[in-house]
């Protein structure tokens, strides 16, 4: 929890800095196993119910910027589906009690996306078990650094693409004929995509792909009311970073120092950018952007 005098300050400058308290953990990493805890519960954050009567499906909604997604979503008003891969499922069951603490329902849905079957039977399930679907983020992804080009197989290449932009494909076409005025897609690249990566080679490859298949499919959602757009956060504290097979120790520890804030993102300060993108309240003139939340890492000029 923020302490007294981090609740006084501006957020800007109370959230942790480097070094991080971290260990290596195997794939796919538990949030529950980090030492030094990611924030994700927005204590700052004033609900207002911009997503009443809605119903989201969350890829990735375990954990990290998922996990924050999905709370914020609750306490908007909207229920909540999860897709987590079936190793994930005690960050899953928090997530859910959480969700189910602001009183709305939250439906787990264990499963790889790799599978384009069981991307679509994630859509058909929300839909059935919750009554719709009116926004779906695609927010899950594979990551495996290479601090070495030869380390780049085929086989690892094939899965990143599979993971973070084929599942995408997958969950959009299942979602697309249920989609309604009003609906929102949104998806999760990173600041990798914008100006590509030394050693995250393959993602930041797969998450340019992202980018470019949202701002395809934007300009034919548009015609039916229904808007795509991106989010392409900087250096965030999730498990995805321990879970990096070849991530140094000591580099993880100083993840984000390099931003101009010196430090990484916390899921809490990424999560409020979903809220606007699904609320059509909020940002119904917002189609085929791609938002970036680096802490002025990336220039977009």
């Amino acid at each position: 929890m923020h302490s007294e005098q981090e609740a006084s300050a501006p957020q800007v400058v109370s959230e942790p800095a480097p070094p991080y308290d971290s260990d290596k953990q195997q794939r796919p990493g538990l949030e529950a196993d980090m030492r030094s805890a990611p924030r994700y519960r927005a204590s700052r954050y004033r609900a207002s119910g911009k997503l009443e009567g809605k119903v989201a499906l969350i890829t990735g909604g375990d954990s990290g910027i998922g996990r924050a997604v999905a709370l914020l979503y609750a306490r908007e008003g909207a229920d909540v589906a999860i897709v987590h891969l079936p190793d994930e499922r005690s960050d899953a069951e928090q997530i859910q009690r959480e969700v189910q603490d602001e009183g709305r329902r939250c439906l787990l849905l264990p499963g790889d996306l790799i599978d384009p079957a069981f991307c679509s039977e994630a859509v058909e399930r929300t839909r059935a078990e919750l009554g719709g679907l009116n926004i779906l983020v695609s927010n899950a992804a594979y990551l495996n650094s290479k601090l070495e080009l030869e380390q780049l197989t085929a086989e690892d290449f094939d899965r990143t693409f599979k993971v973070n932009i084929y599942a995408y494909f997958h969950l959009l076409m299942a979602a697309l004929p249920h989609f309604q005025p009003g609906d929102a897609v949104i998806a999760t690249a990173t600041e990798e995509a914008l100006k590509g990566s030394e050693t995250m080679i393959d993602y930041a490859a797969s998450k340019a792909a992202l980018i470019a298949l949202t701002k395809s499919v934007a300009i034919h959602l548009a015609q039916r009311g229904v808007r795509a757009n991106v989010v392409a956060p900087g250096p965030t504290w999730t498990p995805l970073n321990e879970a990096d097979q070849h991530m140094p120790p000591d580099g993880l520890a100083q993840i984000g120092s390099d931003a101009p804030l010196g430090r990484a993102a916390q899921p809490e300060e990424i999560a409020p950018t979903y809220v606007y993108l699904a609320s059509d309240a909020d940002s119904s003139y917002t189609v085929g952007e791609v938002i970036a939340v680096t802490g002025g890492m990336v220039d977009t000029r």
